[in-house]
């Protein structure tokens, strides 16, 4: 498919550092389809195999990233309703690269912030990337955040909480964060291949428009950011106001380090640094390399910042009786804190009860920790997101299902279960858990989520 770019846009882009005006217009008029998804550390799957070709279908930045050889219909994979992957732009991943090489030597950032994280790509890559921190996802529009809480649920960690905040919200957690990600709204001309729409939407105002949101955002959360923390800035934006603009507006107004990193030069992305500080950063062209427009840059926060210090409350346990019935459906239950949050029994990590705490406190909070079920008189009802955690006991029965039943399963149909004890059962697709049934003598319950289930025929 054949795309016409404005002629203001590819003017403005005329001296910037990687641009080849040929190249890119090429690159655009003879559109190449590429699809790329990141696979679940957690959740691996011989089914996903059959969509890449092993060894030769590795994004260079990313070990879990894979290329595609056409684009499947990911609606009807079962693994992919399960989290076995997460379908995600090649060139994104590259904050995987950038994590392993800020903390090559030196412990993991212990509190994370994905500040503008719907619907949750880099989010989920910071939970594989980063198992052992405490993520904090963010998503300012609510009507956005509903499919960020889905597909970190789906993801499985259990160290991420999702809230639905405005940045200036995060002043109230001075110091809090070691780690900022900053993927910021912009323009989008590094989707133009991806999406016609974005296309016709761009202008020279709105470029501006989005710099001057990018700068507020940045204001209003930079004080969250720790002394010694680093921040990720991103765009999917070819213009120099969004991006080495932006980096020398961090440097002036905030006194930030700039960070230079290697990269391999057979990669393709083009290192450029801004005009007045020579911020590094690294510029992504679809002319250049398996991917579509992006941009990055690292800083580190070298000034003295005030630190948060109260905690709050702690969390209130459930009682015993709740414990008693939800127990038996963890692993590992002792490293978790159940508390009884509107009437579901949600785990959180002991070791990060402070945290949780802090947050939740101090911001909305969507989902925190990972829900168990409820507790129904002398019954308990497992919750899906239990279903497709990694804290599920390895006791509960299981029942693996073909790609038609599974099917069936994912659009909330009745489907037939043979020689299954009754009760509550998990139904699963290639090793991959896709949620609850239970058993009964005459029928078989389907729970799978109403608002989660396939519509399509």
């Amino acid at each position: 498919m054949s795309q016409v770019l404005p002629q203001n846009f590819i003017d403005s882009l005329n001296g910037i550092q990687g641009f080849d005006r040929d190249a890119f217009i090429s690159v655009h008029e003879n559109v190449q389809q590429v699809t790329s998804i990141r696979l679940n550390p957690l959740k691996p799957s011989p089914a996903i195999k059959d969509l890449f070709v092993e060894g030769e279908s590795i994004v260079p930045w990313c070990a879990e990233g894979k290329y595609l050889q056409k684009r499947p219909s990911f609606t009807l994979d079962p693994v992919f309703h399960g989290g076995a992957y997460y379908v995600q732009e090649a060139s994104s991943m590259f904050l995987n690269y950038l994590i392993k090489k800020i903390y090559k030597e030196k412990s993991f950032p212990k509190r994370v912030v994905d500040l503008c994280a719907a619907p949750g790509g880099k989010s989920t890559l910071l939970a594989a990337a980063l198992p052992d921190s405490f993520i904090v996802s963010n998503e300012v529009i609510k009507t956005r955040v509903s499919i960020l809480a889905e597909n970190i649920s789906k993801w499985g960690n259990d160290n991420v909480i999702v809230t639905n905040n405005d940045p200036k919200d995060f002043k109230k957690l001075p110091g809090f964060f070691d780690l900022m990600v900053v993927d910021a709204p912009c323009s989008g001309s590094g989707l133009f291949r991806k999406d016609a729409k974005a296309i016709e939407e761009w202008s020279e105002a709105n470029v501006e428009m989005c710099s001057h949101r990018q700068q507020r955002i940045l204001t209003d959360a930079i004080e969250s950011l720790s002394e010694d923390g680093y921040l990720l800035y991103s765009t999917c934006s070819y213009s120099v106001q969004e991006d080495e603009e932006i980096c020398d507006w961090i440097v002036d107004q905030f006194s930030l380090h700039s960070v230079k990193i290697s990269v391999d030069p057979s990669w393709g992305i083009v290192e450029t640094v801004s005009k007045k500080h020579h911020a590094p950063g690294f510029r992504f062209y679809p002319d250049k390399l398996k991917g579509e427009g992006f941009f990055i840059a690292c800083f580190r926060q070298t000034n003295i910042v005030d630190e948060y210090n109260s905690y709050h409350n702690k969390l209130k346990p459930a009682g015993k009786q709740v414990a008693l019935l939800a127990v038996p459906f963890l692993k590992n239950a002792e490293e978790y804190i159940l508390s009884d949050q509107k009437e579901i029994v949600i785990a959180s990590l002991k070791k990060w009860e402070k945290e949780i705490a802090a947050v939740t406190n101090t911001l909305s909070v969507r989902k925190s920790g990972v829900a168990v079920g409820t507790v129904k008189g002398r019954d308990f009802i497992p919750h899906h997101e239990l279903a497709l955690s990694h804290l599920l006991s390895a006791d509960i029965p299981q029942v693996n299902l073909t790609k038609d039943d599974a099917l069936l399963y994912l659009k909330r149909q009745e489907i037939r279960v043979d020689q299954v004890r009754k009760g509550w059962t998990i139904c699963r697709y290639e090793h991959i858990n896709l949620g609850w049934i239970k058993v009964l003598p005459n029928r078989v319950n389907n729970y799978y989520p109403t608002n989660w289930r396939i519509l399509k025929p």
